[in-house]
């Protein structure tokens, strides 16, 4: 028996869903025209031009040598040692010079003349040198060693006006305190011993003289500083220079060797300084400078050291 075939599922027809038309674009709206940018003023007193961007209500200008002049007075009076260095030299001076004054008293004896006592400072002073080569170094040494020196030629490019700056800031200085404690150290002396006072001219040149010739041998180590780039390296040399040759001068027992032998002892720091004080500390040699010379020979040493310093600051990288 066979089975009837299935009747076809009739198709119902279907309603099409009506499609949502795409909505219209938005009409193009014009945005309005606003008002041209206003450039700021600049502060009276500057040049005029056009003027883009942040302008700074704050006056510039350009830097000069009294902005150097600031910054290395910052620098070198905020640095623990020259707090500590000069007030060393401070020590030696005033110490040795008064216990000098005192065993003279102490011992009744007599000095030859006013001079003598002024002269009771001289060792005191010597020793004092010691701190202001150290000093002079420093100040332009220690900037190579701590990096120092690179944003200090990044805020100043002139090479030239920073070294200017550093040598009349440390000249000024040492001239002021080494001035002053030689005053104070020689009146003190002169009243210990008891003696009449020196003339004028002979206190003049054992304060005055003697403060510009130690604030010019600071400038000559830092001269040598800035050549040698290293602390230890220029201050190691700038000691062999003020002892070195009466130390060689000391040992030379050959005749052949007296002409070089005066020449070393005449020319040595130690006795130029004991020049400023006449031949009263015993140690002055009659043949070599004397009066204000010197003072005129370190001076020009200094200057071409000076010269050579600033060439090199300029010439090489840092």
């Amino acid at each position: 028996m066979t089975t009837p075939p299935t009747p076809p599922t009739p198709q119902i027809p279907t309603t099409p869903t009506p499609q949502t038309p795409p909505a219209a674009p938005a009409p193009y709206q014009q945005i309005p025209p606003q008002a041209p940018h206003q450039a700021p003023q600049r502060p009276s007193g500057l040049h005029t031009g056009p003027v883009s961007g942040y302008v700074s209500p704050i006056p510039a200008r350009g830097t000069h040598l009294g902005d150097a002049l600031a910054s290395e007075w910052t620098k070198l009076r905020s640095v623990r040692s020259t707090m500590w260095t000069l007030g060393v030299m401070i020590v030696l001076m005033v110490g040795i010079g008064l216990l000098a004054a005192v065993i003279v008293a102490t011992a009744n004896a007599q000095v030859a003349d006013a001079e003598s006592v002024l002269a009771l400072g001289f060792f005191g002073v010597l020793l004092g040198t010691l701190c202001v080569i150290t000093l002079g170094v420093m100040t332009i040494a220690s900037e190579y060693s701590t990096g120092m020196i690179r944003t200090t030629l990044t805020a100043c490019p002139s090479r030239v006006r920073v070294l200017a700056a550093k040598a009349i800031v440390f000249f000024v200085l040492v001239f002021v305190i080494t001035a002053l404690t030689t005053m104070i150290v020689g009146a003190l002396q002169t009243s210990i011993v008891d003696t009449a006072s020196p003339d004028p001219e002979s206190w003049f040149r054992a304060t005055v003289g003697i403060s510009l010739y130690l604030a010019t041998l600071g400038l000559l180590s830092m001269a040598v500083g800035a050549l040698i780039r290293h602390s230890a390296g220029a201050i190691t040399v700038m000691i062999g220079v003020v002892l070195l040759p009466l130390v060689l001068a000391m040992f030379m027992f050959a005749e052949s060797l007296n002409g070089l032998r005066d020449s070393l002892f005449e020319y040595s720091i130690p006795n130029q300084l004991s020049v400023f004080y006449t031949d009263s500390a015993g140690i002055a040699s009659p043949t070599g400078p004397s009066g204000w010379e010197p003072l005129w020979i370190l001076l020009a040493v200094t200057a071409v050291a000076m010269a050579g310093a600033c060439f090199a600051l300029d010439r090489r990288d840092v």
